[in-house]
């Protein structure tokens, strides 16, 4: 009876907090995507453009078996040997995302200049493709990559729209969407004040990126207090699993029963305490 009553408060504790854990939004951009696809943009997010899908599949099942076979050589506990499984196959993952949200943040301070350097381009004379193009030689050194090789597909083919759109998944971040998208309705419309769009959207994101700075400063000790409390239970196991009797009662049903309770629960608060110190990220509505 105790068990179930407790099944059911966790279950209670779970769906009050679902809106936190997994919101509407990660949801339903879920459903319009694959999970390859969302893979791949993660890669392309995290600077691994050319690393195919499988390839990174298979990646993190040789860490994941090699993590699960190195723990359960030094301590012989097989829950544990379970969950650094687990954790090695999840690792190549948090470091692709850990890059990507890096990235993110360090072109937030890019993208006003090159939205600068695009409204000095075109108050010089240059034409619309050709002052995208500049980018690849006068733009910041971050996103030259990918503006080289719009100009490239651009003397090739000739086709704005669709080098625009291979640009679009090049630098796979909502903020060069936005800008893309009106540069593409400029030379799809027309209009003489593009460079006053222009003008006024870089000093937005100027604005948007001091106030996500500073509130991340604010809030990163949110952050480490998670990673910590994550952590620290897991090394004290770690270091109590290294007793052969302590070996042996992990090996126990009750001791597979602790890990997996302790498991769940580690994720559960790492997500809560996630939740609560994140600030709404951007969503690509032009992808």
């Amino acid at each position: 009876m105790t068990l179930v009553l407790g099944c059911l408060l966790g279950s209670g504790l779970v769906l009050l907090l679902a809106p936190f854990l997994w919101p509407a939004g990660a949801v339903s951009a879920g459903g319009r995507a694959g999970a390859g696809e969302r893979m791949r943009v993660r890669l392309v997010q995290g600077g691994l453009r050319s690393v195919p899908v499988s390839a990174f599949l298979a990646v993190s099942t040789i860490v994941g078996v090699a993590s699960a076979a190195l723990m359960q050589g030094l301590f012989a506990v097989q829950a544990l040997s379970a969950v650094a499984g687990l954790v090695g196959v999840l690792l190549p993952w948090l470091i692709v995302s850990w890059r990507a949200a890096a990235r993110r943040r360090a072109n937030r301070t890019v993208w006003p200049d090159v939205v600068d350097h695009l409204v000095s381009a075109l108050r010089s004379g240059l034409a619309l493709p050709d002052s995208v193009s500049s980018l690849a030689q006068a733009g910041p050194v971050a996103t030259r990559t990918a503006f080289a090789q719009f100009e490239r597909e651009y003397r090739a083919t000739g086709n704005f729209s669709y080098c625009v759109d291979e640009l679009k998944r090049s630098l796979a971040d909502p903020v060069a969407d936005r800008i893309l998208e009106t540069l593409r309705m400029a030379r799809e419309v027309g209009g003489s004040d593009l460079t006053v769009v222009l003008r006024s959207l870089a000093a937005w994101l100027r604005q948007d990126a001091a106030v996500r700075l500073e509130v991340e400063a604010r809030q990163s000790w949110v952050v480490n207090a998670a990673r910590l409390g994550v952590a620290a239970p897991w090394i004290i196991l770690v270091l109590l699993a290294s007793r052969p009797e302590a070996a042996v009662a992990y090996n126990s049903p009750a001791g597979v029963a602790v890990i997996a309770s302790g498991l769940a629960l580690s994720i559960v608060a790492y997500r809560v305490m996630l939740a609560l110190g994140r600030l709404p990220e951007e969503r690509r509505w032009f992808a």
